[in-house]
C-alpha cells in the first residue's frame, strides 16, 4: 500500500459504505468478510459460500464395478514433486 492511499484510506472506506448501501439488494447481495486474520477469513468465506447453497441427500443406486484390470508390462510414472499439491489439513 502506498502512502497516498493510506492517507486516502478513510475516503475510500466512506466510498465503499455508500456503494454497499445503494447497490446491497436481496436479488444481489453483499457479504463482508472479516480478514485481519487471512486464513480464517478464506476459511469463513467457504464455509459460508457452501452455506448458501441448499444442499440434501440424494439416493444413489447402488453400482458393482467390475474388478480393474492390470497389464504387468505397465510401470506408473511417479509425478513430479513440483506438480504435488501440499497436505495442510
Amino acid at each position: 500500500m502506498d502512502l497516498e492511499s493510506r492517507r486516502r484510506w478513510e475516503a475510500y472506506t466512506q466510498a465503499k459504505e455508500v456503494m454497499l448501501q445503494r447497490s446491497h439488494i436481496p436479488e444481489a447481495p453483499w457479504w463482508v468478510v472479516q480478514a485481519v486474520d487471512k486464513k480464517r477469513a478464506r476459511l469463513n468465506c467457504i464455509q459460508h459460500l457452501l452455506s448458501q447453497v441448499p444442499y440434501h441427500e440424494i439416493e444413489h443406486p447402488h453400482i458393482e464395478l467390475p474388478p480393474r484390470v492390470y497389464h504387468e508390462d505397465y510401470s506408473r510414472q511417479p509425478v513430479p514433486q513440483s506438480m504435488i499439491v501440499p497436505e495442510v489439513y
